[in-house]
């Protein structure tokens, strides 16, 4: 009897799970070897059709400041399920950066709270909060 209620208990839970808690893929630290990872798109690869708008190239420039921060952060545009990404940083190994605004802010974003002292992990908590969406990248 005790079985049955526990399978009931646990059936419950899983019935009324949150699929909000459901974190986008990240590195919980930095990467070991740099080197090992793909570049993020830089200088010559920065134009042409895909890079129409100064913030696309600004926030690809921003990113390869801070690839290891990036490396360490999810990206809410949900690309780790549809493309494979890892984490924010994959979206700017190829163009899914400069498409996305979802990415492109939380990559600026990352940059400014790197420049403002805050680690991978808060950085991720502010992700978390959505706290980027306030950024207008023309402005930026």
């Amino acid at each position: 009897m005790a079985l049955a209620v526990f399978a009931l208990t646990v059936a419950s839970y899983a019935q009324w799970s949150n699929p909000a808690d459901d974190v986008p893929a990240y590195h919980p630290s930095a990467p070991l070897h740099v080197s090992a990872l793909p570049p993020i798109l830089s200088g010559a690869k920065l134009t042409g059709e895909e890079f129409r708008y100064p913030w696309q190239v600004h926030v690809y420039k921003d990113a390869a400041k801070v690839g290891n921060v990036l490396y360490q952060l999810p990206c809410n545009c949900r690309c780790d399920r549809e493309l494979g990404h890892t984490s924010l940083r994959s979206c700017f190994e190829g163009l899914h950066g400069a498409e996305c605004s979802t990415c492109a802010k939380e990559g600026f974003y990352a940059y400014q709270q790197t420049r403002m002292g805050k680690t991978p992990a808060q950085i991720r908590a502010g992700i978390a909060r959505h706290d980027y969406e306030s950024i207008d990248l023309e402005k930026e």
